[in-house]
């Protein structure tokens, strides 16, 4: 049975990558259609970013445990989870390899539920303060108010909290729960409280959590200088933190399609021109997607056969 398991692990993430680029065939022939158009210098310094943003996120993970990870294995773990990122919801895909990863590394599953959990707060973390730190420096980069509806809704949103805070609550009303999330609690405070008594792990586990937005940030820029989009780069790094920011929540896989418009919205705003801004938005998801996502499952596939997850 765990021979076969295995067996269908290893073919699975090829089969969702056909699936998922027969779906989107139109956006990749475009992207690959425009790349053609674009400059190449600035375009093989954005793939050189893109290749940088594994090794920060491996940095990142390390960071967010005491042991010692293996190096390689690390690195490829996270190629191959950003492929499978892509081709579940919500990061659930990327969550289960790494947890699977530290699992077989030796750790627990609650200590690598609570490193899982570290990493993904210091990620957000590094996010949103990246974003604050550019609009306080530069305030006036993005009108927030070009992003929003005349008339905004407000009963959806309301709805919306209402079920949140009845879900919540009744799920505290269970005993089970209450001591299972306590017990959870317990084992990610103190594993937080390790790592930030090691200075090596706490600069390993912010300093990827900063630079992994830093390098993304980075490939937009790059790939804007090479279809000429006149925008400042601090107002196009301010448009694809606020995007990205703003589609987190979002259950696409990989934020396949949100985040596409999200980020030809923000680029319009902060006063790109629509045609150029939705070349620079399909070409940056090119490179940061659609080119790693086929080598990536191949990876994930090989990590699965040699037991590494």
């Amino acid at each position: 049975m765990t021979v076969t398991i295995r067996r269908v692990l290893c073919v699975l993430p090829l089969l969702l990558v056909a699936v998922v680029a027969v779906r989107q065939r139109e956006v990749l022939a475009e992207g690959l259609g425009l790349v053609t158009t674009a400059r190449w210098p600035w375009l093989l310094a954005a793939a050189g970013l893109t290749c940088l943003t594994w090794p920060a996120a491996a940095c990142t993970r390390q960071g967010a445990v005491l042991e010692r990870l293996p190096g390689r294995r690390l690195v490829a773990t996270q190629f191959a989870a950003g492929a499978a990122n892509h081709l579940l919801p919500t990061g659930l895909g990327a969550s289960a390899v790494n947890l699977r990863f530290m699992t077989v590394c030796g750790l627990s599953t609650a200590r690598s539920s609570a490193a899982l959990a570290l990493y993904l707060l210091a990620e957000s973390i590094g996010r949103v303060g990246l974003l604050a730190a550019l609009l306080v420096a530069f305030p006036d980069a993005l009108p927030f108010g070009s992003l929003l509806p005349d008339e905004a809704p407000a009963g959806p949103f309301l709805v919306a909290g209402a079920v949140l805070v009845l879900v919540v609550g009744g799920l505290a009303a269970v005993r089970r729960v209450r001591t299972v999330v306590a017990g959870f609690l317990r084992t990610a405070l103190g594993e937080a409280r390790s790592v930030h008594a090691r200075p090596a792990r706490a600069v390993a586990l912010w300093g990827g959590a900063l630079a992994f937005p830093a390098l993304q940030t980075g490939v937009l820029v790059l790939v804007a200088r090479a279809f000429g989009l006149a925008v400042p780069s601090a107002h196009l790094a301010v448009a694809y933190l606020a995007a990205t920011v703003a589609v987190a929540l979002v259950p696409t896989p990989g934020g396949i399609g949100s985040v596409e418009a999200a980020l030809v919205v923000a680029l319009v705003a902060v006063g790109g021109a629509a045609a150029v801004a939705t070349a620079v938005v399909v070409v940056f998801r090119l490179l940061t997607v659609w080119l790693p996502l086929l080598p990536g499952a191949l990876t994930l596939a090989a990590l699965v056969r040699l037991k590494v997850i």
